[in-house]
């Protein structure tokens, strides 16, 4: 038997199962610079998770990106943009996280367009998934 493993495909399959977690839990997935622009310039608090395929995005970021705004207080606008995917979408949004280096996965909360909080990924690396919930929630409560 011949087995022919192909990492592209394997890799594009993670990467769909991914973006379409996201859009499950109930966030916009921005694809294009103009589509960052439009979502992260709208008026109230938007919540930007920027997407990958590595595990603690799998394990612990997604997770914490589904469950935080099912609490009493929610931002209001979600959207996700995955980086080493759309790669300008990324930039643009990252544009928006003055004072952050780029850092994937990760989370932003901004009001009005203008960044609120940020969660990096090394605050996400090591935690488990309501830790992270617990630090977003605390930003919806102060922001929201």
């Amino acid at each position: 038997m011949n087995f022919q493993f192909n990492q592209f495909n394997l890799f594009n399959d993670v990467a769909e199962m991914a973006r379409k977690e996201m859009v499950e839990a109930g966030y916009e997935q921005l694809i294009t610079p103009e589509d960052v622009d439009t979502a992260l310039k709208k008026p109230g608090t938007t919540l930007v998770m920027i997407n990958s395929v590595c595990g603690c995005a799998g394990g612990i970021a997604r997770p914490a990106a589904s469950f935080a705004p099912k609490g009493d207080i929610a931002p209001d606008h979600l959207v996700t943009v995955f980086a080493g995917q759309d790669k300008e979408a990324t930039e643009t949004a990252r544009s928006y996280f003055t004072g952050y280096p780029p850092s994937s996965p990760s989370f932003a909360l901004l009001k009005d367009g203008e960044m609120k909080m940020m969660v990096e990924r090394h605050e996400i690396e090591g935690s488990d998934p309501m830790e992270v919930v617990n630090k977003l929630r605390a930003a919806f409560k102060e922001y929201c």
